[in-house]
Formats: structure tokens, C-alpha cells, sequence
């Protein structure tokens, strides 16, 4: 087996961190936690991230670069099934490729007034890249797609931690999209 490379290393790190900033919140996470979580010392851990401030604040730039990536990856797709489909997909993969920082961004929603500028960034990106206009929101829309993300985001990284990626991404795809007001007949259309 190949030794992992920097980036790779740089990105375990990162999304275990996220994993444990969403369960215990980023004054209650340690240094040692994380570096447990990856099998490092502190040392180890300090040598590719500087100290947890800054393991931090890289799982929030790498979540909001994804999220505007994503965002440009759909803008020439009119808004719509197509897009809504897009994004979907496209959020199950990441969920599945990236479970730690999904379920910080999820956190989005149970944060009341302390919430991450950085997350808020997030979650309105989410919302651009599905044709939500923010300066005349659609209040069924913006609910519709507020369950769909919630419900995606929690259905994806239970399939991820129950290793059956494959076997329910079809279903968590269409009962989104299902969400979102669009009835998909099978759940085989998700791949």
C-alpha cells in the first residue's frame, strides 16, 4: 500500500477534526483528540497544522471552497429538476467523501445565534446553487429544501458510518429529490 501523500494526510486530519468540532464544539475538541483520531502525536499533528485555530479554520475554507465549487459546477444548468439533481448528487458525494465536515456543516441548523459566519456562507451557497434567490425567499422552497439537506445530510452520513454507501445512495438521492417536489419513481436513478 502506497504512503498516503501530504494533502491526503493534511485532509484525514481536517475532516476528523471537523467530525469532532460538530460532536463536542470547537472549545470542547483538544489537540490530543485530534491527534488521536488520526494516530499522531501532538507533535505530529502540530507539524502539519499549527495549532487547532488554524485545523479550524481549513475545515471551514475547505467546506465553503467545495460548496462555491459547487455552486459554479451548476450555474449554466437552468433552475430545476436538473440542477436540484445535480446538487443532490453532488452533496451525497461529498458527504460520503468528506463525513466530518458534513456533519459540521450540518451543524448549521442547531446553532441558533452563535453559528460560524463561515457556515452561514455555507448554507447560503447551498441555497444559490439550488436557484434560491435570497432577497425574495419562497418560504415552501426554502423549507423544501431546508428538509432535503437535513434529511440527505443524516441519511448519507449514517450510510457512510454503516459502510453501505453504495446500496442506499439511490435512496437517499430520491427521497431528496422527492423532498425537494420532484417524485422520482426509483431509486435506481441515483446510480
Amino acid at each position: 500500500m502506497p504512503k498516503p501523500t501530504k494533502s491526503e494526510i493534511d485532509a484525514e486530519i481536517l475532516d476528523r477534526a471537523a467530525g469532532l468540532f460538530a460532536r463536542h464544539g470547537f472549545a470542547h475538541t483538544s489537540l490530543q483528540q485530534i491527534a488521536d483520531a488520526v494516530n499522531y502525536s501532538k507533535a505530529g499533528l502540530l507539524h502539519h497544522y499549527p495549532s487547532k485555530q488554524a485545523i479550524y479554520e481549513a475545515a471551514l475554507k475547505t467546506g465553503s471552497d467545495h460548496m462555491q465549487a459547487l455552486l459554479e459546477s451548476v450555474q449554466d444548468i437552468p433552475v430545476g429538476i436538473e440542477r436540484d439533481r445535480a446538487v443532490v448528487e453532488a452533496s451525497v458525494d461529498f458527504t460520503y467523501d468528506w463525513p466530518g465536515l458534513s456533519a459540521l456543516a450540518n451543524r448549521l441548523s442547531d446553532q441558533g445565534a452563535d453559528v460560524e459566519p463561515e457556515l452561514i456562507k455555507i448554507g447560503v451557497t447551498l441555497y444559490a446553487a439550488l436557484g434560491i434567490d435570497m432577497a425574495n425567499l419562497e418560504l415552501e422552497r426554502v423549507v423544501r429544501v431546508t428538509s432535503a439537506f437535513c434529511g440527505l445530510g443524516i441519511a448519507a452520513l449514517t450510510a457512510a458510518r454503516m459502510d453501505v454507501k453504495r446500496e442506499w445512495r439511490g435512496h437517499i438521492i430520491a427521497s431528496a429529490m422527492d423532498a425537494l417536489g420532484h417524485t422520482v419513481k426509483s431509486a435506481r436513478k441515483g446510480r
